[in-house]
């Protein structure tokens, strides 16, 4: 691929190389999703895709667009043992909306254009589009290559040699004729405005209505800023999941963060805006079986999820969520929900952050508290915060405690579960988002996924901020092993330095231990921010914690 990344270089494109291909593709996957334009990665054939399979992945269960680009051996000496030369097709037709080989130079524009609509029309995704060695070397060397450079004397080299040129001559056919480079239509699928007033109708109805609002509510084409005018507008109570966290601000009034399964066991009504009945609803067990349930969803499989099974929506919608708020928004002027239910599950927020707090103050038999420290980290964090989840019981406890600062602040693997997401993720946010501060909440566990990034960071001057809750195990596995299984096998880590392994690849490091109070604390966390802004370098904070029983019994699956 490296005529890809010079071409590149020469048209002032920024190539960003970092340590491991998962994570360019997990750094595409966040340009993506905040940019709200295509993410792109490219990668060198064979062990290279094969490395960024999980991410692919987890773009395809996130509903990313990217387009991932892949070196592969030249056509012509495909199944014969070359370097590298695998079946990378194989591989990712399962998980790519569309899926190429360019096999002559000719077919390289209009191949990338079918290949950048397709991820992101209807519900997004990753594509693939594989580059032959022979289609980005010049015409000179390749045929200099492939050809012999002994005259051909025997029949059967006279026969070769011909063979071979015309292929040359088949690859660079035309390659130079004019093409079409504007960009194809991206078609997305919207909900009928005589289906939006049905939805209106029903609202109206109800006395306890709720919104579930998912990451497709924030793709384009409408922006997240306008979908958070028309929610507040509407004034409907919503629970935010996966990248619509952040979406009503910090303190939005209308977001309610807590006892989700008593609100929907009270609620009248549900909408379903983009949010899936996989297990993060318990399959559609949650609802009250007299509520009515409205579901919008642009993919019609996901729209349907368990349905018969656990639910039945009322009124299942195919469409593109943020535009269904904006339909609803226009339908709904007049209408104003209960004030009394509203307070009702506010009400219930501030017991449960009460709880929490409480919590917080509680003295671990050994470290810090991570709850205390989360707390402490949220009062610190700036406004311009972007937040990177990557890991298990420490990251879902901050899930609870740290506030995404507005739409596009919050990202998080999505469905699929993936560990390893963090130095991709905050690379991609850093790109796109060069004036805010970019937190990796990290996991012990996690961090050992992608702590080498942090090379990548100081090598580009990417001052990203790292916050590990170091307690020296996989606790999200470990409480519940522990407890029905008797052993923690497979779950004990060390208490690793990794602030020293952050400083071995350039950047800074930080720690936090036990008998620091929460001045200290503080105090820390706020220089860590400050210096990382100043010196234009990644920070780590290791943060040693102890236990708590905070989120206990808290696996889902």
């Amino acid at each position: 691929i490296s005529p890809i990344l010079v071409a590149s270089e020469k048209l002032g494109i920024k190539v960003i190389g970092t340590r491991h291909e998962v994570n360019t593709v997990f750094a595409a996957d966040a340009v993506a999703r905040l940019s709200g334009v295509i993410g792109v990665a490219c990668v060198t054939a064979g062990p290279g895709l094969t490395n960024t399979v999980t991410a692919v992945k987890n773009a395809q269960m996130a509903e990313s667009p990217l387009l991932l680009i892949g070196g592969a051996a030249a056509g012509i000496l495909k199944g014969r043992g070359a370097l590298q030369d695998i079946d990378q097709m194989v591989l990712f037709k399962p998980l790519c909306k569309f899926c190429a080989t360019v096999t002559q130079v000719r077919d390289i524009v209009p191949t990338l254009r079918k290949a950048i609509a397709a991820a992101q029309s209807g519900t997004p995704g990753p594509v693939f589009v594989e580059f032959p060695i022979d289609t980005l070397y010049s015409y000179s060397m390749v045929h200099k290559e492939i050809l012999p450079q002994k005259k051909p004397r025997t029949l059967p080299q006279i026969l070769t040699y011909w063979y071979m040129k015309a292929y040359v001559a088949r690859v660079f056919g035309n390659a130079w004729a004019p093409k079409e480079m504007s960009p194809l239509p991206i078609v997305r699928p919207f909900c009928a405005d005589s289906d939006a007033m049905k939805a209106a109708e029903l609202i109206k109805k109800s006395k306890k209505p709720l919104f579930l609002i998912g990451s497709q509510t924030v793709l384009p084409p409408v922006k997240a800023e306008d979908t958070r005018e028309h929610l507040e507008a509407i004034g409907i109570p919503c629970y935010l999941g996966g990248m619509s966290r952040g979406l009503l601000g910090r303190n939005g009034h209308l977001h309610i963060r807590q006892r989700r399964r008593d609100a929907l066991k009270d609620s009248d009504l549900v909408v379903l805006v983009g949010s899936v009945c996989d297990f993060r609803l318990n399959y559609g067990r949650v609802f009250n079986s007299k509520s009515v349930i409205i579901a919008v969803n642009r993919n019609k499989t996901q729209l349907y999820l368990n349905a018969g099974m656990t639910w039945n929506p009322n009124l299942a919608l195919q469409g593109d969520p943020g535009h269904f708020i904006k339909q609803l928004a226009s339908y709904l002027k007049n209408y104003r929900c209960d004030r009394g239910w509203v307070d009702l599950l506010k009400s219930r927020d501030q017991e449960k952050e009460a709880d929490t707090k409480s919590k917080a103050e509680e003295i671990p038999d050994e470290h810090l508290n991570p709850l205390k420290v989360l707390h402490i980290a949220e009062e610190v964090m700036s406004p311009d915060t972007i937040l990177i989840a990557d890991g298990g019981d420490f990251v879902g406890s901050a899930a609870y405690i740290l506030r995404p600062r507005g739409p596009l602040t919050w990202l998080d693997p999505g469905p699929f579960g993936t560990l390893g997401v963090g130095g991709g993720f905050a690379l991609g946010a850093k790109l796109c988002c060069p004036d805010a501060d970019i937190w990796i909440i990290y996991g012990d566990g996690s961090c050992g996924y992608s702590i080498p990034e942090f090379d990548t960071f100081s090598r580009f001057k990417l001052p990203v901020i790292a916050l590990v809750g170091n307690d020296a195990c996989w606790t999200q596995i470990a409480r519940e092993q522990v407890p029905i299984l008797g052993s923690d096998t497979g779950c004990m880590l060390e208490y690793c330095n990794y602030h020293t392994v952050a400083e071995g690849f350039g950047g800074l490091g930080y720690e936090l231990e036990r008998g620091m109070d929460d001045e200290a604390i503080r105090k820390t966390l706020s220089e860590a921010q400050d210096v990382s802004r100043k010196s234009n370098k990644p920070v780590l904070i290791n943060c040693f914690i102890g236990k708590t029983d905070f989120r206990k019994g808290s696996i889902s699956v």
